[in-house]
């Protein structure tokens, strides 16, 4: 518990293990040459450094453990934290994954995170489901090589609708500085046909729109099924015109789509910064001092997640 409230992370990845269907549909960066790419990852460790600087987080360890122990180290990271549970959007795959949620079922929760224009998308989405027991379907946009809104993924979405799960879509920005901006499926009104077509579906876009406010919130208002998640730092805000803080996000889409539709994350990954407590904290006064009602707290930091996800 957190200020006595139950804390359900709705975001988080199990591991940084790149599924090896994403480097079908990734950019042809890698075809650059290895002077090039060296560059772009100067760029992007410039930006990293300034990061862990401004939040005080630890370089990421190197090497990696087996899922076995990094699930139970994440179990520790959770009962010392007090967080409840924990929604993995990835983790080295579906059936990785699996696993490791049935290793602490009352903990963890996971996401099939296939590729959803494999052929057989739709069918091991039903799969994951009566498998795992997964609760949902996650996918980045920018990292796919055809539009998200392609009538292909329609057999998914069906899924996803008879078993009442929900769609998170990673829309806007991909990665730290030197990550991808420019991408068909950047602009989260890109699944507002979709989110039309399926409104028995429910669809969360990520980070607050992280970096389309203006779209999300649009997009929020023309579908009732569309929520956001607030994972990460946010650091996108200091990029985008105004002067917007996470604070003035809470604020305007309370105004907006109101606490239901607002489901709490961290964006927590790897060790040794585990789960990301400093994400919780900020959250957790950001809307304290925007005097919002307790019942607000419980909704946005736990009970949206919970009745999302059917958890009782």
């Amino acid at each position: 518990m957190f200020h006595d409230t139950e804390i359900i992370d709705f975001h988080s990845h199990f591991g940084q293990i790149m599924p090896e269907w994403l480097k079908n549909h990734a950019p042809p960066y890698h075809a650059l040459s290895e002077k090039r790419q060296q560059i772009a990852r100067g760029f992007a460790m410039q930006y990293n450094a300034q990061w862990r600087d401004a939040w005080d987080m630890p370089v990421p360890e190197r090497g990696q453990q087996t899922p076995e122990e990094l699930a139970h180290r994440w179990a520790r990271e959770l009962d010392e934290n007090g967080i409840s549970k924990i929604v993995w959007v990835t983790g080295m795959g579906n059936d990785t994954l699996g696993k490791v949620c049935a290793m602490y079922p009352d903990k963890f929760i996971g996401m099939a995170h296939h590729d959803p224009f494999a052929p057989n998308a739709a069918d091991e989405m039903e799969r994951c489901i009566k498998t795992y027991g997964f609760r949902a379907f996650k996918t980045i946009g920018p990292w796919l090589s055809r539009p998200i809104n392609d009538p292909a993924l329609y057999p998914l979405w069906e899924v996803c609708a008879a078993y009442e799960t929900p769609v998170l879509i990673h829309f806007g920005i991909l990665g730290s500085g030197g990550g991808i901006a420019n991408h068909i499926n950047m602009n989260p009104m890109m699944i507002h046909d979709v989110a039309k077509m399926f409104p028995d579906v429910t669809f969360v876009v990520p980070h607050f729109g992280c970096g389309y406010i203006t779209d999300t919130l649009m997009l929020c208002w023309a579908c009732g099924n569309v929520c956001i998640d607030t994972s990460g730092s946010n650091q996108w805000v200091r990029w985008v015109q105004g002067q917007e803080t996470t604070q003035t996000l809470f604020r305007k889409y309370l105004e907006t789509i109101g606490p239901s539709r607002i489901l709490f994350g961290t964006d927590s990954s790897w060790f040794p910064r585990g789960f990301s407590m400093r994400y919780l904290q900020d959250q957790w006064r950001d809307l304290v001092d925007l005097n919002v009602p307790r019942s607000t707290l419980e909704a946005i930091f736990g009970g949206n997640a919970r009745r999302l996800l059917k958890l009782g």
